[in-house]
């Protein structure tokens, strides 16, 4: 069987329980996840599944590709796919299998075998929204999906005993996203005078705001561009508290249980895409510019600085 999710990662985040309904269903089947080529690894990190396939996202002109695609999707004989994606892209893949082999489908595409609700007559979380498409599939709630797998060992960041992680970037086109970086700036000299490190993290893409925020904060850790993102939740497990934009890494540091904070506008749909967690929570404003570091400051909960570090923890295979 095949699952598609392509991403971002704060999208396969929200999928991880309909991953784990999934294999919860299907506990002898060989499961496949189709994901794009940044999150291989990540898929291939997961429980869940046997084997993980880069979706090359070929361009239209791209006839070579399209051609091998659809052969490997013949070729392995699939009984049935689970479209968490449902996009456009998809959509062509499952007509591209047209005839009378085509596995059974599960997704929102008109004419497959399990079509999934519309989603926009569903209120409430995009958890919950993928849930219920597999539940249309005939596949029972499994419960929240066990998380141990999401770590690693970080000895060698060498990091503060006590420390918040920030994620001050975000998607180099949605620059709307961000709360500005002498914002983060400041607070990190806030949390510096009250004896809490500033550890960052992030993507090559966010190396601009994160240069502006050094320049103004320079006691901060740098490790953008140096994480896995098993390193991320194993740097989120030792942090007193997270805070950042609307972008992937804060949605694993929530998902871990760390007190993590997301900073959202107004092109956040919070009720539909706030980060799932234990201990996460979140402040919007239309303009991230007005939000100020006082509000902030005193939103950001953190862990009791006084409790032992965790254990280092490594990533086990639980399949």
């Amino acid at each position: 069987m095949l699952v598609i999710k392509l991403g971002a990662l704060g999208d396969l985040m929200q999928s991880l329980d309909a991953f784990h309904a999934i294999r919860a269903h299907h506990p002898a089947s060989r499961l496949i996840l189709m994901t794009s080529r940044p999150f291989a690894a990540f898929g291939a990190s997961m429980p869940w599944f046997d084997e993980v396939w880069i979706d090359s996202r070929a361009k239209a002109w791209q006839f070579a590709a399209w051609a091998d695609l659809v052969r490997r999707l013949r070729r392995e004989s699939l009984s049935r796919i689970y479209d968490l994606q449902s996009n456009q892209r998809t959509s062509l893949y499952f007509r591209l299998l047209a005839g009378p082999r085509r596995p059974e489908w599960s997704g929102a595409v008109r004419g497959c075998s399990h079509p999934r609700p519309d989603f926009h007559s569903l209120s409430g979380h995009n958890r919950d929204r993928l849930l219920a498409h597999v539940a249309s599939a005939g596949l029972p709630p499994a419960g929240s999906a066990d998380l141990a797998w999401l770590d690693a060992d970080i000895a060698g960041f060498n990091l503060p005993d006590r420390f918040v992680v920030m994620v001050p970037g975000c998607s180099p086109h949605r620059l709307y996203k961000r709360w500005p970086a002498n914002h983060y700036a400041d607070l990190a000299c806030r949390l510096e005078r009250r004896g809490i490190a500033t550890v960052v993290i992030g993507t090559g893409a966010d190396r601009e705001a994160v240069a502006e925020l050094r320049a103004r904060a320079p006691a901060i850790r740098d490790l953008t561009g140096k994480t896995s993102l098993l390193e991320v939740a194993g740097v989120a497990r030792a942090a007193l508290g997270a805070i950042g934009n609307d972008t992937g890494p804060i949605f694993i540091t929530a998902a871990v249980g760390t007190p993590t904070l997301m900073l959202m506008s107004h092109h956040t749909i919070a009720e539909r895409m706030a980060p799932l967690g234990p201990a996460a929570t979140w402040l919007q404003r239309p303009h991230l510019a007005d939000l100020t570091v006082d509000e902030v400051e005193a939103a950001l909960r953190l862990r009791d600085a006084s409790a032992p570090a965790r254990e280092p923890a490594f990533p086990k295979d639980q399949r």
